[in-house]
């Protein structure tokens, strides 16, 4: 019998929970990682803004005010754009049917390509409304969303969702639920890849670090775009990547043995690699760009 992890009993996705008549208030782990992404996020462009040296010409673009109210606009994006991301992207024949079910988001379903998208067109509003270069505020918005990525990856697998395909691996975790069923052809206890945490230690912690990096010592916010190019490239490539190992969502398995999206002879694409690919093809682009933009050098 190979070796495996049991998950952690104690982690429920509800933090607590009050009754209040005939009301019920539950704080979830996923929430607050909502919560905690935004606030964070928000006092590191703050902190940004108040060094101008890290800016082009030693100049912010923005001050703290102007950032209070980017993240008014970014938290409005995120959430619209991630509730229909996922309507659109994952379940369009339910919702169709279920069109009230929509405005119900705490029941959960939230897509990070919509909420990007949602984000990326409150950002550009934003910028074009207060006349501040929209490459300032994507490279701002680009610096902290690593932060909201790695925290919400780790509620996710506090929730024990989006789980990996079955391994033999030492470090498969026993999810519950449906998790804990493989296929009947599967030997042994049902591990799973739990591709939650590969996500947060790629798209939340290295992604990160690389970014910091390159603001704080490569003097990353003087290029415009560049920031937002090493986000989109590298979030991309992580994300195909772990979809290598990652469940796809039981309506694609409906249509696909594999749950491509797009099948190409014996390989095909997930929708996570298929909204990702754009990402990396645009942040490469980007990066070019930004290199034409460079200050000459003192």
């Amino acid at each position: 019998m190979h070796l495996v992890i049991d998950f952690p009993s104690y982690l429920r996705p509800e933090i607590f929970s009050l009754d209040l008549g005939f009301f019920t208030f539950a704080l979830r782990w996923y929430a607050l990682a909502y919560i905690a992404g935004f606030v964070i996020g928000w006092r590191l462009i703050v902190a940004a803004v108040k060094r101008p040296h890290l800016w082009r010409g030693d100049t912010a673009p923005m001050t703290p005010v102007h950032v209070e109210s980017l993240l008014t606009w970014i938290i409005l994006g995120v959430i619209l754009g991630g509730r229909l991301g996922f309507v659109l992207f994952y379940q369009p024949g339910y919702y169709l049917s279920h069109p009230l079910q929509i405005l119900q988001v705490w029941e959960g379903g939230m897509s990070f390509h919509g909420g990007l998208a949602g984000a990326t067109l409150a950002g550009f509003l934003f910028a074009r409304r207060n006349g501040i270069p929209a490459s300032a505020v994507g490279d701002s918005m680009a610096m902290v969303i690593p932060v909201g990525l790695g925290l919400g990856r780790l509620s996710n697998f506090i929730n024990a969702e989006l789980w990996g395909h079955p391994t033999d691996l030492p470090w498969g975790v026993v999810f519950p639920g449906m998790g804990s069923v493989c296929p009947p052809e599967w030997p042994g206890i049902c591990a799973r890849h739990p591709t939650q945490l590969y996500e947060a230690g790629l798209e939340g912690l290295l992604l990160g670090l690389v970014i910091w990096y390159l603001v704080t010592r490569r003097g990353g916010l003087k290029q415009p775009w560049f920031i937002t190019g090493v986000f989109l490239t590298i979030y991309g490539l992580s994300r195909i990547a772990v979809e290598f190992w990652r469940m796809p969502d039981d309506q694609f398995l409906a249509r696909d043995p594999e749950g491509y999206v797009i099948r190409l002879g014996e390989f095909g694409l997930t929708m996570g690699q298929t909204l990702s690919l754009p990402m990396v093809l645009i942040g490469i682009a980007l990066i070019l760009w930004s290199r034409r933009a460079r200050p000459a050098p003192a």
